[in-house]
């Protein structure tokens, strides 16, 4: 496949002509190689993954973490330049889409999060926040487990005097703590996301509601594993996630 035509075939898939303005921009990021066949998957384009894609001499990359950050300095140094330098010298597309792959319904990091926790996905609180219930009620310590169990990590957890059993459901990956408020007006009984602040602990615990930090990067894992199975699965492409750890 070609690369550009790989890049709109994603953007397709993946709904970026939203109006949502981004903090980097989605797609191709850097151009490689014109034909693509082989592509590893990541959450971000870090210097480890870079040296994996080099190994298996991978044609492409796709991350929700690239490069190009709004605010970020546009000097070329230091690590900036070793990671530019490994994709350009060995002639690798670098492909990142960040919110698209958050928010869709189908292919991102949320949708993937209500699959592995079997919540029943309902609807959206806002662009950013799904809301949905378990099958049953069940209790926060039995919720705690099956998270830990799914993301591999032992999540930050409180909620005083928040309901024992618990059933509707609210998360977003990645740094989503600045919903905390919002959500509140919702009668949930949980609010999962990656990141927390200071703040937080003292509005969940004074509002009755139980509130989860996950892990920025383990929230945010199951976009690139769903698309890179679509990948796999509509065009034949051999498209490998690899995770690098990270405890944030």
């Amino acid at each position: 496949m070609k690369n550009k035509e790989l890049e709109i075939i994603i953007n397709n898939k993946l709904n970026t002509n939203f109006s949502i303005q981004d903090y980097i921009p989605n797609g191709l990021q850097i151009e490689g190689k014109k034909y693509i066949k082989n592509i590893i998957m990541g959450v971000s384009a870090c210097q480890k993954l870079l040296d994996i894609a080099v190994k298996f001499k991978a044609d492409a990359i796709i991350v929700h973490h690239g490069y190009f950050w709004n605010n970020e300095s546009l000097i070329i140094k230091g690590s900036k330049k070793k990671r530019i330098f490994t994709i350009l010298k060995n002639n690798i597309n670098l492909y990142s889409w960040h919110l698209p792959l958050d928010i869709n319904h189908k292919i991102g990091n949320n949708i993937y999060l209500s699959k592995i926790l079997d919540i029943n996905f309902k609807g959206k609180i806002n662009p950013f926040v799904f809301y949905g219930y378990l099958k049953n009620k069940i209790s926060i310590k039995e919720f705690l487990f099956i998270i830990k169990n799914k993301l591999n990590r032992t999540p930050l957890h409180f909620g005083e005097n928040a309901p024992k059993k618990i059933y509707k459901i609210a998360w977003c990956s990645g740094a989503g703590q600045k919903f905390l408020e919002e959500v509140i007006n919702y009668n949930i009984d949980v609010f999962i996301t990656g990141e927390v602040s200071e703040m937080n602990f003292h509005i969940a615990n004074e509002n009755k509601i139980h509130f989860i930090s996950a892990g920025h990067h383990a929230t945010e894992k199951g976009g690139v594993i769903m698309l890179g199975n679509w990948l796999k699965k509509k065009f034949k492409l051999n498209a490998n996630f690899i995770n690098i750890p990270n405890p944030v």
